[in-house]
């Protein structure tokens, strides 16, 4: 039957230039579950498969929702071609399930930083212009030289008598080798990825990266934090009107110290002490509601020269009403919590942020979960995304 869009992505285990490369671990996660998980996110895709001829990729591939296909020996090879096992996947599924989808997705585990919006992007270019075929492409402004048959250099893509400027130049486009779309009849018939119409979708250029070297590894995680960076930063207001903070577990790390005496003291970050005079110098409002008695939370904020409420029970009657008798937006605020007795404030506010060791409960309704746990960091980070998103008042 025909049945959908499905994505397969193949995956060998003999990896020659880095060995185990699509099963080493990148900024937390084996390095084929960021296709995977890219292809389950997609609108399109109905069905993510992975062709493997290894038990390990298998392993992980079930582990982030793909199925899995295993491939002969004689399709794993380094001389193999990514159609045949594209092939081989399309005719075990016809053979055992009777099931025949009407595209084929082909992505490349290798490729990182491919989001579902370039494999969606790149679907739609083959369905709104009835191709037969597509891939996902970027920008490219560059020039390319060869040697002639008498070793001198010679233009590939330009003249080089006329230096022309960038916006003179016809358009030009490098293939990422990330996303291939193809109707699955063509594809039986041609047995390669390329027939018919073919058309390209345009992705970002910061977004194009294939894994090959040792070295591709810190490129890819310095990419990679810096877009969960942004994507965090896009869960602030566009103007932030006051910032309020939870102390225990938000300025601490929820441990206290008690000595013989019965004397309660707490360790803080002094990376948090310089996000906190970050935000001061936006000038961000800022103010502390704790629900803590002890006078160690009155004694920090007044290092840090905040405002404080502590012994509250009720935090939530506290920040309405300080927000309302200081003017500020509730929709453009942001509560920085970490347990349950935070979360109604959580959900008041505009924006809610929680360190990463924050209760669930507290964790549910954030916004924004920091990668940093609470007392070592978490503010600092805070003070990061804002200051670079610009997102003071």
């Amino acid at each position: 039957m025909m049945n959908g869009i499905l994505a397969i992505i193949p995956a060998r285990g003999g990896s020659k230039g880095i060995p185990r490369k699509n099963v080493l671990p990148l900024a937390g996660k084996p390095l084929i579950a960021y296709a995977i998980e890219a292809a389950r996110e997609s609108r399109h895709i109905d069905r993510v498969v992975v062709s493997t001829d290894d038990v390990e990729i298998g392993e992980v591939a079930s582990q982030y929702g793909a199925e899995v296909v295993w491939r002969p020996a004689a399709l794993a090879s380094d001389i193999a071609r990514s159609e045949d096992a594209l092939l081989h996947v399309l005719e075990h599924l016809e053979s055992t399930e009777s099931y025949a989808p009407e595209l084929v997705v082909f992505l490349q585990c290798t490729s990182p930083l491919t989001t579902a919006s370039d494999i969606d992007g790149t679907i739609d270019a083959l369905l709104s212009n009835e191709a037969d075929s597509a891939l996902a492409v970027t920008d490219f402004h560059y020039f390319l030289w060869k040697k002639d048959g008498h070793g001198s250099a010679v233009g590939v893509n330009h003249d080089k008598s006329a230096r022309l400027m960038r916006q003179q130049r016809e358009a030009e486009y490098l293939e990422t080798g990330a996303v291939y779309v193809m109707k699955t009849s063509g594809f039986l018939s041609a047995r390669h990825r390329f027939f018919g119409r073919t058309v390209i979708h345009a992705t970002p250029v910061e977004r194009r990266l294939e894994i090959d070297e040792p070295e591709d590894f810190r490129i890819a995680e310095e990419r990679i934090a810096r877009l969960c960076r942004h994507q965090l930063a896009q869960g602030l207001p566009a103007s932030i009107s006051a910032l309020i903070f939870d102390f225990d577990g938000v300025f601490t790390d929820d441990r206290v110290f008690v000595d013989q005496d019965g004397k309660e003291s707490v360790a803080c970050s002094r990376r948090d002490g310089m996000g906190i005079e970050r935000l001061r110098l936006l000038g961000v409002p800022m103010v502390v509601v704790s629900k803590e008695t002890n006078p160690v939370v009155a004694a920090r904020c007044a290092k840090l020269r905040l405002p404080v409420h502590f012994g509250i029970e009720d935090k939530l009657t506290l920040v309405k009403s300080w927000l309302l008798e200081n003017g500020f937006a509730p929709d453009r605020a942001v509560y920085v919590g970490n347990d349950i007795n935070d979360v109604p404030c959580m959900r008041f506010v505009g924006c809610a942020a929680a360190p990463r060791d924050a209760h669930q409960a507290a964790l549910d309704v954030a916004d924004i979960i920091l990668d940093a746990d609470g007392g070592r960091g978490a503010l600092r980070l805070l003070a990061d995304l804002i200051d670079r998103s610009d997102g003071a008042a």
